[in-house]
């Protein structure tokens, strides 16, 4: 539905934060488009440039204490670390 103007949100939001997660991802949301889609994307592409977990600022992590909370049983209280395994794996199956 807003596809174009998120997508440009998401791009000026990543490039202007000059790789600092918190500032993509509150750039994003402040843009006032569909913040929870927006603030989540750019949250997951600046984590994907951020290359490491542990590069991440422990304000936005801490608080999830590793835990995946969720309506689909078989996922509820997974890890996050153990979700970005399985993505892994998938992506590199032949």
């Amino acid at each position: 539905m807003h596809a174009v103007p998120n997508a440009a949100l998401l791009a000026a939001a990543l490039t202007h934060a000059d790789g600092d997660f918190s500032r993509s991802v509150c750039a994003a949301v402040s843009g006032g488009w569909d913040t929870d889609s927006n603030g989540a994307t750019a949250g997951s592409v600046a984590g994907l440039l951020a290359g490491h977990p542990d590069r991440l600022p422990e304000r936005w992590t801490s608080p999830l204490k590793n835990r995946l909370a969720t309506s689909v049983s078989s996922f509820d209280g997974i890890g996050f670390d153990t979700l970005a395994e399985l993505t892994h794996l998938e992506a590199v199956r032949p």
